[in-house]
């Protein structure tokens, strides 16, 4: 079959006899609007090439029209299964630049839902990705669990999945009566709910076929694409960020780090399952240590009032309608304050001049430089492969295209 000069266009150096298809934009087991370009010799994949830009969305640009505290519910939009994980980023750059503190039930208050945000994610992932390979029950377990954790955001915030309630300086506002009693007896109840998934899965000799050694990527080839996370720790490095480069108490709770040894998409699927039980575990440890006490900045130039001051104080109103109208304003300079996303490292550089809006918003998305590594891991295999890859690379279009 000769290569058209159309075809040559969109997959350069393609060669003679081998066939091109498009898988996508639109296809249920992209995760997204993502096009792959697939160039076949037979049903083995000599290349792929990912197509993206489909879901656009110009949020960097966005921010920078934006007051600092009216970016947030942007950023959490970009993985929108991750929505806590991002505006954390967000804000501890900004608190970075503003030099301020949270206080310290605040700060455990944010390590407890960003584990749960982890944990929901791996969740969508899990059931997803199992899905994609066939397996259907798993989907139904998984997603049974995740809304257990979306009715505590709910609880929190009102809103399910893009709660806006991690503010710079601290939080909107301390968690409602009864919350932390659901959330304690989540992580009680959750492991037994991980040892299920695992029980339907790990020696399922169909998902053993369709994962064991399919897409390998060695430690050296997620260093040279600037791979980390899950891809990372799957290949055999124990890289996390909580403890490498430890943010709000994590360098207070104890946690291990699950590697691979192969770096194929069973392991990743292992190092996943495992994450999440570290993260219960971090969870729990948390609830033991939460004190009382305020959860966000006295700083007043950039922390709200309390919402229920504004029904008895004309002062707190002002001072409330002054910070929404016109912001405030960080000192000249630039802050990047990485974090351990579900996905591997996300991080926000965010330049101020001074003004009530940032200059330059910049996303470190690990969805994107997770993707880089589909035609390297590809290669070789099957076609059919391809929907098992792209499930392990657990990947959101959001964030990629942002």
């Amino acid at each position: 079959m000769s290569i058209t000069p159309e075809q040559m266009e969109i997959l350069p150096g393609a060669a003679e006899g081998t066939m091109i298809i498009n898988m996508g934009p639109q296809h249920p087991s992209t995760h997204g609007v993502l096009r792959l370009v697939v160039e076949l010799d037979g049903e083995t994949i000599v290349n792929v090439v990912p197509h993206i830009g489909y879901l656009h969305t110009g949020i960097e640009k966005t921010c920078e029209y934006e007051q600092y505290q009216k970016c947030i519910p942007l950023v959490e939009r970009m993985d929108y299964l991750s929505a806590m994980n991002n505006s954390l980023a967000f804000v501890l750059s900004v608190e970075k630049l503003l030099d301020i503190e949270v206080p310290p039930r605040g700060v455990w208050m944010r390590m407890i839902f960003s584990e749960l945000q982890r944990i929901a994610s791996h969740l969508v992932w899990l059931g997803t990705h199992a899905l994609d390979i066939g397996a259907m029950t798993p989907f139904f377990y998984c997603f049974r669990e995740r809304e257990r954790i979306l009715d505590m955001f709910e609880h929190l915030s009102g809103v399910r999945m893009f709660p806006s309630w991690i503010q710079v300086g601290g939080w909107r506002a301390d968690m409602p009566e009864g919350l932390l009693e659901k959330i304690a007896a989540f992580v009680e109840d959750f492991p037994s709910k991980v040892d299920d998934y695992e029980g339907l899965l790990r020696e399922n000799p169909i998902w053993v076929e369709r994962t064991r050694n399919i897409g390998i990527i060695t430690v050296d080839e997620c260093i040279a694409l600037g791979i980390n996370g899950p891809i990372l720790r799957g290949s055999g490095y124990a890289y996390d960020i909580r403890k490498a480069n430890p943010y709000l108490y994590y360098d207070q709770v104890e946690f291990d780090i699950p590697t691979g040894t192969v770096g194929d998409v069973y392991d990743r699927f292992l190092v996943r399952l495992e994450e999440m039980r570290q993260a219960t575990r971090i969870i729990k440890q948390c609830l033991e240590r939460i004190p009382e006490g305020p959860v966000s900045s006295s700083d007043r130039k950039v922390v709200p009032p309390p919402r229920e001051e504004l029904d008895n104080s004309m002062e707190s109103l002002i001072h409330h309608f002054k910070l929404w109208t016109e912001g405030f304003r960080p000192p000249e300079g630039e802050a990047y304050v990485p974090i351990e996303g579900p996905k591997g490292e996300i991080g926000y550089y965010v330049v101020s001049d001074g003004s009530n809006r940032p200059w330059r918003v910049k996303t470190r998305p690990p969805c994107f430089m997770n993707l880089q590594a589909l035609p390297l891991m590809s290669k070789g295999h099957m076609v059919a492969d391809i929907v098992a890859i792209i499930g392990s690379i657990d990947i959101v279009l959001g964030e990629i295209d942002r």
